[in-house]
């Protein structure tokens, strides 16, 4: 999930953080990938609305021979 599809719809960083029950400072800090479990818990309180995403989290991993 995207930093700025969530901030999109819940319009600020504090109403995003008071709706995970985190810190406008740790909201602050996420990257454009926000964490893996702040997205699940997004997208359950939006019903969908924002989607999880499983593939955005994979780790790419090389196998070598």
């Amino acid at each position: 999930m995207k930093k700025n599809e969530v901030l999109k719809h819940f319009n600020t960083v504090n109403s995003v953080a008071k709706a995970i029950g985190i810190t406008s400072s740790a909201v602050s800090q996420w990257r454009e990938i926000i964490p893996e479990r702040a997205a699940l818990r997004i997208e359950k309180i939006t019903n969908g609305t924002l989607k999880y995403s499983a593939e955005m989290y994979k780790k790419n991993h090389v196998s070598t021979p």
